[in-house]
């Protein structure tokens, strides 16, 4: 239940404070005192749109927090509206709107006296029916969103292979094509570093072989080596007499033997420079054609070959879905079978909901002042959609003679009230905690009113319902009263009880609160709700 309401500067309020307390609670008020800001500051909290001209002149930000209380665990909300945005809280912590939209569509729903428009709604009359299945009829909503679920699946699947099966195989074919091109190559990782080293040896031939040529002339005989020897001799010679050059000696035998594997690897550069054209001719088309796939795969090698591995394993997904869709087809057929069935289960027990909410709405009107009304749900099979195949709609005649046509053409001001009153009551849709009637009582009177103050009274048994009334015969009805009173442009709310109820509702019942024969009605009037209510 809605344990506390705070409002501050929301049009006429400047600041209140309101503790509705459990059951039946009215709200009344003269007219343009503002009573309806209060289900005005529960619609803030629901998450629906803030106006700036619900900011009041006590400040540049309208606020309204709200309590709630349910199986003993606490929910705070909260709304703050500027001029130029809102900000939503949720147990003090700021929130989107939509945070508080989703949490109080469990808490709080208001019907308002424009209610019979949502009841000409395809898509709400749909939900309201819905709201009224058992829970073993609600196996046939969850049964046919599986099937529906399913089905779009497929369909996406279906999507994903695309309507154009030839553009799959063209990108097969391309792929195959760049594949083949890559692999034909036969390029290894390194290969591209090794033909740039053989390209420049090959390229540069003559210039590397007088290089090489005079480092083996330098080196020979005639050159390093040949002096190289006569140290050796000379020193080895030298070690007979003096022992301690022989380390030298030996150092020296070393150095020759380095110097003349150094001379045979020139020699044999050398003889490698002695290629034929062709040779060179070879390594310029590999590199031509590695520059080639560069310019279409990647910067390197690395990037060509990454390309082709990705290309491979696209073949293998595009070669997968290309064998699926040749089953897909079936599937999606029996898929679309299956939700057509569940649409008709779905459709048997929404027959059967509408029903019970006919003759309990129906029982309703009798109450309300109608001899012989009728009221019917029509059902239409459409194509399937995420809410199943049909479309509902609601008929109504005032007198069985009449036949029944949609509920806004047909009925009066005084009727509308009734009959969404009674639809919600049969339909038991009011599963929030907290249900909110704003003046749904417009153009009722007499012996209806008093019917329409029990009814709410019965409706707030188990649950709490607050209801903006001008009727003094619903607001006899109720557990807890409250007053907006207006004094220039500030209203403030309290509650009554006793004596300042019998005045209040004086006032409703002739205009005069101070009247000794109004407050006598009044009495009359309470005593008739409470004896009616036992």
């Amino acid at each position: 239940m809605l344990d506390e309401l705070q409002v501050r500067n929301l049009g006429l309020i400047e600041e209140a404070t309101v503790e509705p307390g459990g059951g039946f609670v009215v709200v009344t008020g003269e007219t343009g005192t503002g009573k309806t800001l209060l289900l005005g500051a529960l619609r803030l909290l629901r998450g629906e749109p803030a106006r700036k001209d619900q900011i009041g002149p006590a400040g540049d930000e309208a606020r309204v927090e709200g309590r709630f209380v349910v199986d003993g665990v606490e929910t705070t909300l909260g709304r703050r509206v500027g001029a130029a945005r809102s900000r939503a809280y949720l147990d003090g912590a700021m929130v989107p709107v939509k945070a508080l939209a989703r949490k109080m569509e469990h808490l709080v729903e208001i019907v308002g006296q424009h209610d019979h428009l949502r009841l000409a709604d395809r898509s709400a009359l749909l939900g309201m029916v819905d709201s009224a299945l058992t829970g073993a009829e609600r196996g046939a909503v969850a049964a046919y969103e599986r099937a529906w679920e399913h089905l779009v699946e497929l369909r996406a699947r279906a999507d994903l292979i695309g309507g154009d099966r030839r553009a799959l195989e063209r990108e097969l074919d391309m792929l195959r094509f760049q594949i083949d091109e890559i692999e034909g190559a036969a390029f290894a990782p390194g290969d591209d570093v090794e033909l740039d080293r053989t390209a420049s040896r090959l390229r540069n031939a003559e210039e590397l072989g007088a290089h090489l040529a005079a480092a083996a002339g330098a080196l020979g005989d005639e050159g390093a080596a040949g002096a190289l020897h006569v140290a050796v001799r000379e020193l080895t010679a030298a070690a007979r007499l003096d022992p301690d050059l022989g380390a030298i000696a030996d150092q020296l035998t070393d150095l020759a033997g380095i110097l003349a594997d150094a001379g045979t690897d020139v020699a044999r550069r050398q003889m490698d420079l002695d290629v034929e054209p062709a040779v060179l001719e070879e390594v310029e088309r590999r590199l031509a054609l590695l520059g080639d796939l560069r310019r279409k795969y990647g910067d390197d090698l690395d990037d060509v070959l990454a390309f082709a591995e990705r290309a491979r394993a696209r073949v293998a997904e595009l070669g997968d879905l290309l064998e699926e869709a040749e089953e897909l087809g079936g599937r999606i057929d029996r898929a679309a079978a299956d939700v057509a069935d569940a649409a008709e289960a779905l459709t048997a027990v929404r027959v059967k909901a509408a029903e019970r909410i006919r003759a309990g709405a129906l029982e309703h009107l009798r109450e309300l002042g109608f001899s012989s009304p009728l009221l019917g749900f029509t059902f239409e099979r459409v194509d399937p959609g995420p809410r199943g195949a049909d479309r509902v709609e609601l008929g109504f005649s005032s007198d069985d003679t009449l036949a029944p046509a949609p509920i806004g053409r047909v009925a009066s001001g005084g009727e509308l009230s009734r009959i969404v009153l009674a639809v919600r009551l049969a339909a038991a849709s009011a599963t929030a905690e907290v249900l909110a009637f704003d003046e749904i009582d417009a153009g009722v009177g007499g012996v209806t009113a008093l019917a329409m103050g029990r009814k709410l009274a019965d409706l707030a048994r188990g649950r709490q319902v607050l209801c903006v009334t001008h009727l003094p015969q619903v607001a006899a009805f109720a557990d807890h009263h409250l007053v907006v009173e207006r004094t220039g442009t500030t209203a403030t709310v309290r509650r009554v009880d006793g004596e300042a109820r019998l005045e209040e509702l004086s006032r409703m019942l002739s205009g005069l609160p101070d009247s000794i024969k109004g407050r006598e009605h009044a009495a009359e009037l309470l005593e008739l709700a409470a004896s009616a209510t036992r």
